[in-house]
């Protein structure tokens, strides 16, 4: 399985800054996909990235599409409307790509994708007990769980 241009660009580049390897079997493992600029990337979320996306990323979680879509703020019925339109409307891309984001931080900082999914969905007391997906619901949250996993990964007690 392969994901889509944007978010496989971003990962791909976020993966790289952070220094990481590809894992062999990683969804995040890209052949042949150019590296993106960030305006590049911006304008794909402006408008709007593809339905296939989001399924992509609820596999790559081991997730349901009804839980991404509870992480994402997106009612049964609007994933429905946007199932049958094909395409996520900015604002719902943009909180993907910020889900996509904390999955490929938390699998650099536990080197596994199962723990990192097993650690994005168990309540955190850090995060005032939600599941660190939960509590990234806003922009600020997930900066909150950026910053939870840098304190991990450098040994902090959080």
């Amino acid at each position: 399985m392969k994901l889509n241009a944007a978010i496989a660009t971003y990962v791909a580049g976020l993966r790289e800054s952070l220094g990481a390897r590809k894992n062999a079997g990683s969804v995040l493992r890209e052949e042949a996909v150019p590296h993106e600029s960030p305006t590049a990337v911006i304008a794909r979320i402006r408008r709007g990235l593809a339905i296939e996306e989001f399924t992509s990323l609820a596999e790559w979680l081991g997730s349901t599409e009804d839980e991404l879509a509870g992480w994402l703020g997106l009612a049964r019925a609007t994933l429905h409307r946007r199932k049958k339109s094909g395409m996520l409307d900015a604002a719902e891309s943009e909180r993907l790509i910020r889900v996509a984001r904390l999955m490929a931080r938390a699998t650099e900082v536990f080197e596994s994708e199962e723990s990192a999914r097993s650690w994005l969905k168990r309540p955190a007391m850090a995060c005032a007990g939600e599941r660190p997906l939960a509590f990234a619901d806003t922009e600020i949250g997930a900066r909150e769980v950026e910053f939870l996993l840098g304190r991990l990964e450098h040994g902090v007690l959080s």
